[in-house]
């Protein structure tokens, strides 16, 4: 004779399996995305406020949905910043280095010098 294992099947609550499983996620999404496309249909038919207000009212559900991606392009924000502010020094040292060159030129063709 052979032994032939069973395996055990997971207990489930009777609450638990009467429960429906709704994701609220998907019905937000469905809003957004309703509200976003009838915010076009407005501004396409020349009702600028009610689609400006409609557009926001879809962008925030929208937003709401993507709570986890803000928060973390929230926290890179600084990161931008330095990188920014490091392009902005770059670009000011050859600005300068530019002029200095611009100065020198014109000081060579003129003949007009500080010490000359």
């Amino acid at each position: 004779m052979g032994i032939v294992s069973i395996p055990k099947r997971k207990s489930v609550s009777p609450e638990a399996a009467n429960t429906p499983k709704t994701d609220s996620g998907d019905w937000v999404k469905i809003a957004a995305g309703g509200a976003l496309i009838a915010a076009g249909f407005l501004l396409l038919t020349n009702q600028r406020r009610a689609g400006m207000v409609v557009g926001a009212a879809g962008t925030a559900l929208a937003l709401a949905d993507q709570q986890e991606t803000l928060r973390s392009w929230w926290n890179q924000i600084p990161e931008y910043v330095n990188q920014v502010q490091n392009l902005i020094g770059q670009v000011q040292k050859k600005v300068d280095a530019f002029t200095a060159r611009r100065e020198s030129l014109h000081q060579a063709l003129t003949g007009h010098g500080e010490g000359i």
